[in-house]
């Protein structure tokens, strides 16, 4: 079947697209009175607005594009992101980690890093975020360049300048609440133009059985066919257990600035715990939109080279499946529904970049005691700043043939380190606030010292995502062991200072403990998570 590039009835409707995306900011620019609400949106949104967005601001591009790509490059082994590497997460975010956040009433994570060790733990945290927000939204705007160069044909630097333009306009408009609602539209319009793709191809496969059955051997288990330990292979048990499964998945779902953020804007502290819960419902059947088609790639195009102008550019895999199977009007909703993913994960890590600076660094380090409006002002400042680097950042990842190889990597740079001084300073009173600084310092250091070392092999792995994994597990590690170390020797808060910061210490624990239906949910979820790893095992 030949392949079809869009029309005049495809180009109009990712024009109306766009055009209802910069209506929702203009709409939202009216409705916050000041600077929190504009960049954080604080106990602003209903629950399953929060919800929603919640698996919203995951399933942007870079899950769309990427996990698609990496299902063609590594197969079903794609599912352990959605399984292993978030639903437990999730699960504990919801019932342990959410009532602290509630108790110590920070409106960030950065603000709790504060609370519970020092500013200078909390500023090197608003750093590192800044960092991986430009880095994350750059990613985006590389996605979105891919893809219009896939479905219209346009240059790389034409895309990636669109993109940032459409972006800017439309956060300047409206913040952090005009974010959410595009969130909410984006993956109403992600799952009317990729449902049709994913029946499509079950239809043609004789089912998910039908699929798996036309790939190689190697790539239809998740673990029956995966070594214990194996650096040297595309991935290993103890990468993927260790490294995804806890370091990566935990360190993300449980202290990723954007998802707490989401979570907070909720109005009560019942529906905050629901949040979480209910966007893990939704990534048990989300891997149908996104790795099937992916799959689905490998066997038609990859194995053939049928119709792929780079056989290494595994992110062409989703657009090419849409010109593959759909017609005209379908095939522009297809188009939207990635754009669409592509411009939410634009603006969520740049609204957070623009959070992070106005709110974490500049109003409490630099300028404490400024109007509001001046305060808007500067986040909107920063917006167009967050986006310039977004467009300079966008070319670093030409370098990777995935964008889950990228991803992970800066997770594990980032995201590593601060989960292993989040789970002494949530859970035990001895953590102390250098423990936590240096501990955090370490722990980005080392994964900086391991990716250096991997990219001039001294160290060798078999693939970029075992490297991630591997360099995730050495980083937490680093970072543990010297926070364990330095507490040691270094003065412990008194008790009063960590009340509702610490869980032995948090007076709400037992009521948040007793809640039947929060706990049935979580089993649900837990079940539901074990049972679909066995039958794919």
């Amino acid at each position: 079947m030949q392949v079809i590039g869009p029309n005049s009835l495809d180009i109009s409707i990712v024009c109306g697209y766009f055009a209802v995306t910069l209506l929702i900011g203009y709409l939202a620019r009216r409705t916050f009175g000041n600077s929190i609400q504009y960049l954080n949106a604080s106990r602003a949104m209903p629950m399953w607005i929060a919800a929603l967005s919640f698996l919203a601001v995951n399933l942007s591009g870079m899950e769309i594009v990427g996990l698609s790509a990496m299902s063609a490059e590594y197969g079903i082994s794609a599912l352990h992101f959605y399984w292993i590497g978030a639903i437990p997460a999730m699960i504990f975010l919801a019932i342990l980690m959410i009532p602290i956040y509630l108790r110590s009433r920070a409106h960030s994570v950065p603000e709790f890093l504060h609370l519970r060790f020092n500013s200078q733990t909390r500023l090197l945290n608003c750093v590192s975020l800044v960092i991986i927000s430009a880095l994350l939204s750059g990613i985006s705007l590389y996605a979105m360049a891919i893809t219009l160069r896939c479905f219209f044909g346009w240059s790389f630097l034409p895309s990636v300048l669109i993109g940032g333009l459409l972006a800017l306009i439309f956060l300047v408009l409206g913040g952090l609440k005009a974010t959410i609602y595009n969130e909410i539209l984006q993956l109403a319009i992600i799952v009317a133009g990729l449902a049709p793709l994913a029946f499509i191809v079950l239809a043609e496969s004789h089912g998910v059985r039908g699929l798996l059955a036309s790939l190689p051997k190697d790539k239809t288990h998740l673990w029956a066919a995966m070594p214990l330990a194996s650096p040297a292979g595309p991935m290993d048990e103890i990468g993927v257990v260790m490294g995804l499964g806890f370091v990566l998945s935990f360190g993300y779902w449980c202290t990723d600035f954007r998802l707490i953020q989401r979570a907070l804007t909720t109005q009560n502290h019942q529906e905050i715990r629901m949040v979480p819960l209910i966007a893990a419902a939704g990534k048990l059947i989300v891997p149908l939109l996104i790795i099937v088609p992916g799959l689905a790639a490998y066997r038609m195009f990859y194995s053939s080279g049928f119709g792929v102008p780079d056989t290494r550019n595994y992110d062409q895999a989703l657009p090419l499946m849409i010109r593959r199977y759909y017609a005209h009007g379908l095939f522009g909703l297809g188009i939207v529904a990635i754009l669409a993913s592509l411009m939410s994960g634009v603006a969520s890590n740049v609204v957070a970049f623009s959070s992070l600076w106005t709110q974490e660094i500049y109003r409490p380090f630099l300028a404490a005691a400024r109007s509001e409006k001046h305060y808007i002002l500067v986040g909107r400042i920063s917006m167009m700043v967050g986006v310039l680097a977004s467009i300079a950042t966008a070319f670093i990842a030409l370098r990777f043939k995935n964008l889950m190889d990228y991803i992970q990597f800066r997770f594990s740079l980032f995201n590593a380190p601060l989960l292993a001084i989040f789970l002494p300073g949530m859970f035990t009173k001895w953590a102390t606030p250098w423990g936590g600084f240096w501990g955090l310092l370490t722990g980005i250091l080392v994964g900086v010292l391991h990716n250096i070392s991997a990219q001039a092999h001294w160290l060798h792995y078999g693939s970029q995502m075992s490297s991630n994994f591997y360099g995730a597990i050495y980083a937490w590690s680093a970072a543990t062991v010297v926070t364990v170390f330095i507490s040691a020797f270094t003065a412990t808060k008194a008790n009063l200072q960590l009340e509702g910061l610490v869980f032995e210490l948090n007076s709400a624990r037992v009521r948040f403990l007793a809640d039947r239906f929060i706990w049935a949910l979580a089993l649900l979820l837990a079940v539901a998570c074990l049972a679909l790893n066995m039958v794919f095992c």
